[in-house]
């Protein structure tokens, strides 16, 4: 009871990190310190895809399956949660480097924001 409890909650924390990754550049517009989580994490993510690696926590997860008497699956987290949700046919490597790509754009484009913003707040005090 307890292994396939924790390892759905693996898969939920990794989903939010997944996220996070993607979308966490909004969030330090609002919350500017959460930068020094969020950069990292990106930057991981990013390199994940790039690489073509497997995330860490999924070996885990797996290992967590199989110790609570369920089957393992073969891959990665994008390939057996994210892929049948968002993409009909399978991943290929040309789709993992264009999520690092849109990891790096939708990122620079709230940190572009964010430099915009506090030149604009840096000119008003001059």
């Amino acid at each position: 009871m307890f292994f396939p409890l924790a390892a759905d909650l693996l898969v939920f924390v990794h989903f939010l990190f997944i996220i996070f990754v993607v979308a966490g550049g909004w969030l330090v517009l609002k919350w500017p310190r959460l930068m020094f989580l969020h950069l990292p994490a990106a930057m991981w993510g990013a390199l994940i895809e790039f690489q073509g690696w497997i995330c860490p926590l999924t070996p885990l997860e797996q290992h967590l399956r199989r110790a609570g008497g369920q089957s393992a699956y073969s891959g990665g987290f994008v390939q057996h949660y994210v892929e049948p949700i968002v993409y009909p046919a399978g991943l290929t490597r040309e789709m993992q480097i264009l999520f690092g790509i849109a990891v790096l754009a939708i990122n620079l484009l709230a940190y572009g924001r964010l430099l915009i913003d506090r030149q604009r707040v840096k000119g008003r005090r001059e």
